[in-house]
This record gives C-alpha cells, sequence and structure tokens, in this order.
C-alpha cells in the first residue's frame, strides 16, 4: 500500500512538473531566444557521492538529464545545444570510471539513435567534437556511425565535446589555419581572427556562434570549455 502510495505521488509530481515546465516553456519561448547554448554537464559525481552511489550511477543520471535539456531546447526553438561530455583531461581519473564512461557514452549514443529516437524524432544532427582518436575503437565507431546516420537531419544540431579540451581545439585551430595559409601561398601576418575562427571544430560543423554557456552544477569556472567561443 506505501509502495503504491509512493508511486502515484511521484507520478503527480512529475505530470506537475511538465506541466510547468511547458507552461514556462511557452512564456519564453514568446521572447528573442539564443540560437546556441552551451552546457558543462557538471555536478555528476557530486550528485552521486551525496545519495551514497557510485561515481557512474550520477553519470547516468546525467544522461537523463542532458535527453530533459534537449527537449526543452528544442521546444524553445534552440536549434544548436553543445555539451561538455568528457574532457581530455578526464582520461586522469581512475581506469574503473573512465571505462564506465566510456560504455555509458556508447550505449547512450546507440540509444538515442535508435528509430523513433529523440534524434530521429527532433531530426537531430550529431557532431562529436573532440580529440575522437584518444577514444576506444568501440565508441569511435559508434560515433561514427550516429553522425553518418544524422548528418541529413536538419532541424537541430547536438554538439557532444568528447573528449575535448578548448585549448586543444584552439591549437588544433591554429595549426589548421597555418597549413591553410601555406597551401593557399598566403603570408601568416594575413591570418585573422576570422580565419582561426572558422577552423575550430565546432564552428566546422555548421554550428552558429554561442550565445550562452551554462554550467548545472551552480559552479564558477569553465574548466577550458569553449573559451574562444
Amino acid at each position: 500500500m506505501l509502495t503504491a502510495g509512493l508511486e502515484a505521488w511521484q507520478w503527480l509530481i512529475t505530470l506537475l512538473t511538465d506541466y510547468f515546465t511547458h507552461i514556462v516553456c511557452a512564456i519564453l519561448s514568446s521572447g528573442p531566444m539564443p540560437k546556441h547554448i552551451a552546457f558543462v554537464m557538471d555536478g555528476n559525481r557530486r550528485y552521486a557521492r551525496r545519495r551514497q552511489q557510485r561515481a557512474l550511477d550520477g553519470h547516468t543520471a546525467g544522461f537523463f538529464s542532458l535527453h530533459r535539456l534537449l527537449d526543452v531546447c528544442l521546444t524553445l526553438d534552440i536549434r544548436c545545444v553543445s555539451v561538455y561530455a568528457f574532457s581530455i583531461e578526464n582520461f586522469k581519473r581512475s581506469q574503473d570510471e573512465v571505462e564506465g564512461l566510456m560504455t555509458l557514452a556508447k550505449e547512450k549514443l546507440i540509444e538515442m539513435s535508435q528509430k523513433g529516437g529523440v534524434l530521429d524524432r527532433h531530426q537531430i544532427r550529431v557532431n562529436v567534437v573532440g580529440r575522437r582518436e584518444l577514444l576506444p575503437l568501440d565508441v569511435q565507431e559508434v560515433a561514427r556511425k550516429v553522425e553518418q546516420m544524422t548528418m541529413h537531419h536538419k532541424k537541430a544540431i547536438l554538439n557532444i565535446c568528447m573528449p575535448y579540451t578548448s585549448r586543444d581545439e584552439m591549437a588544433t585551430a591554429v595549426e589548421t589555419t597555418l597549413r591553410d595559409c601555406r597551401d593557399e601561398f598566403l603570408y601568416p601576418e594575413d591570418i585573422t581572427e576570422s580565419d582561426i575562427d572558422k577552423s575550430l571544430q565546432s564552428a566546422q560543423r555548421h554550428s552558429p556562434s554561442l550565445d550562452i554557456l551554462v554550467r548545472t552544477s551552480g559552479t564558477f569556472r569553465l574548466s577550458d570549455y569553449f573559451l574562444w567561443q
């Protein structure tokens, strides 16, 4: 009896939350909206510790939050979302946590890309941004397949940054710009800010300029994410 009452209460809370979210989205969408929002998906491990759970349980909850974020952003007609899913620096964490995160990323990419899934329903194009060669081969293959499956989707863009740091993106953009400069017989002094901007991985994937950066845990630091942008 107690379990049934608890389930009914949870169902009611979910229903009310969805209802008020819909109302708030309707109000917000009546005004000017950003085109591109980036999220630092932070606080998963602290979330797990507070509930005396494994770190991986916190990361799993973070992926569910990503689904809700996508739904809200699409309701608000925000057509580009970028998420900081895994930093290059995160490879320094314990082997168990890194392997668990890689498995989770692979599973969620497959889940999201299923026919009738969130990417299919909303026609979202996925870009995996970062040093993907550092990912396990099976995760690289899934990332490649998801990008290929969604490359013709036109309604929205989801940039999944993993493994990524902004310093690496900027260094790569400078290298690309210098190489292009050499190939086109231009002088280094002719390089402009716009040239480097166009060489950023996120810009090359048809993403509009960044409007807002949100860190979900409430802490105030950038953690080497989208520093140029």
